[in-house]
């Protein structure tokens, strides 16, 4: 699911609310299960970890 597609199935009673939902859904979907192509098809969360471990993986170009 995209972000646009998570804000339009939720009702939110406030900005702040709105905003702490769509944080929490970028930290929890996006960065640790969405494939990234720019970073070789692993999500953000796999690539950082993994390139900390060995640093001269880089991103795709």
């Amino acid at each position: 699911m995209r972000k646009v597609e998570y804000v339009h199935r939720h009702a939110f009673t406030t900005r702040t609310v709105a905003r702490l939902k769509i944080a929490t859904w970028i930290t929890g979907f996006y960065n640790t299960r969405r494939l990234h192509s720019v970073c070789g098809y692993r999500s953000p969360t796999d690539f950082e970890r993994d390139h900390q471990a060995d640093p001269a993986l880089e991103l795709a170009a």
